[in-house]
């Protein structure tokens, strides 16, 4: 099988081809038969539904264990870790709360206004919203909120004829979906469908209904439940109460004393895992990138490369070696990632090995190529500052979360 070369890709996307497939079984990492642990949503439940799969008689119960979302997100986040290691240049907006983090000196951190809790950086690939996101919305570049700023009213121009804008500051935002629903047109601000989409089901799906997984939280100390005790303001231990004293709780309440637990979501077993990744060439074919307002066919397939190779890049460096999706639910591939080429109906798809490091490499030939032809990628971050109302808004938000109970949200 031959890995996939950058002509090859660009010929894909200046063609007619369809796009790109990678399907793939994987099995707990503990191995077949081991229990894993799928999301829960809406009333603690799992995603459970009926599904036709390929040789088989009727439907298969089937468990949703990484949605489309949470794909998307991982395949970010493996973008980011790129793009901190040094492997990769990407454009990037950054919210720096650095000056705002706290410095260890609770009084004087109390005094500035400072966080609670540290942020540092945020950027574009970490928000929900990508680049229409409202934490960029309410930050400042140069002192001015950012959507009024010149780099962000740029963004109140695109649309699917002139995506140039989001190329320069934010290309996977046409790769992973995008709707500027909080800008200033409201709902009518510029919608981008996603062109990458990945789920992982596990077919098969076995659990029992009546099964709860009950087990216990040990205290080494053994502190009886019995003598109770009264908190300090910090939630730490203020002294043993003098009997039934006011206020007093018992040690639990403080994080004392072994925790008995009991819980319905006891995880499931699956005959396999299925990941099915697809990457749309059509939906890139829409996309335009005029450039000092002339548009061409070198500019668009030139721009369009350059967002395949960073979906298959994403890909690549979230899922070659496996996925943890969350605590017991580690899956290992049964084989390497293998991406087919839907190019003409009715006849047997190419098939192309990518690896994390030939994606890398393909994806920075795409974008040397794009910036020969005039495209504009900015490869130094565009950094914002927070607002003040923001910092405020985030630090009274880390105030209510530290008076929380432990296991509240």
């Amino acid at each position: 099988m031959n890995a996939l070369t950058l002509e090859e890709l660009r010929d894909a996307v200046a063609g007619s081809a369809a796009g790109f497939r990678c399907r793939r079984r994987l099995q707990p990492a503990g191995g077949a038969g081991d229990k894993v642990f799928p999301p829960t949503f809406a009333g603690a439940v799992y995603a459970i539904e009926q599904r036709r799969i390929p040789g088989r008689d009727g439907p298969v119960t089937c468990v949703l264990l990484d949605s489309v979302q949470s794909q998307a997100n991982r395949m970010e986040l493996a973008l980011q870790e790129a793009v901190e290691a040094g492997k990769i240049k990407l454009p990037l907006v950054v919210v720096d709360f650095s000056e705002h983090d706290p410095t260890g000196d609770l009084e004087a951190d109390e005094a500035a206004g400072r966080l609670i809790e540290k942020v540092g950086r945020i950027t574009s690939l970490q928000v929900p919203h990508r680049l229409a996101d409202a934490i960029l919305r309410d930050s400042e570049l140069g002192g001015v909120p950012f959507r009024k700023s010149e780099r962000g009213k740029a963004l109140n121009t695109v649309g699917l004829g002139n995506a140039t804008p989001l190329f320069e500051l934010c290309p996977t935002a046409l790769v992973f979906g995008m709707w500027d629903s909080t800008g200033p047109k409201g709902g009518l601000g510029a919608k981008f469908e996603r062109a990458m989409v990945s789920e992982i089901v596990g077919v098969g799906a076995e659990w029992r209904d009546d099964y709860r997984a009950r087990g216990v939280r040990r205290d080494p100390l053994e502190i009886s439940k019995n003598v109770l005790v009264l908190r300090n303001e910090d939630k730490s231990l203020k002294k043993v109460a003098e009997g039934k004293e006011k206020g007093a709780l018992r040690p639990s309440e403080i994080n004392h004393s072994s925790v008995p637990f009991e819980s319905a979501n006891s995880g499931l077993t699956i005959e396999y895992a299925e990941q099915t990744t697809t990457l749309s060439l059509i939906c890139l074919r829409r996309l335009r990138f005029p450039v000092d307002g002339q548009s061409s066919a070198e500019l668009d397939v030139a721009a369009r490369t350059v967002l395949a190779a960073l979906g298959l890049a994403a890909a690549a460096l979230a899922f070659e070696a496996g996925t943890d999706l969350r605590s017991r639910c580690l899956l290992w591939p049964d084989g390497p990632m293998v991406w087919e080429l839907l190019d003409r109906p009715g006849e047997e798809p190419k098939k192309y090995s990518l690896t994390g490091d030939g994606a890398i490499q393909l994806l920075k030939g795409a974008v040397a190529a794009a910036r020969r032809a005039g495209l504009p990628w900015l490869e130094e971050p565009l950094v914002l500052e927070p607002s003040q109302e923001l910092v405020k808004l985030v630090r009274l938000s880390q105030l209510e979360a530290a008076k929380e109970p432990v296991g509240v949200s």
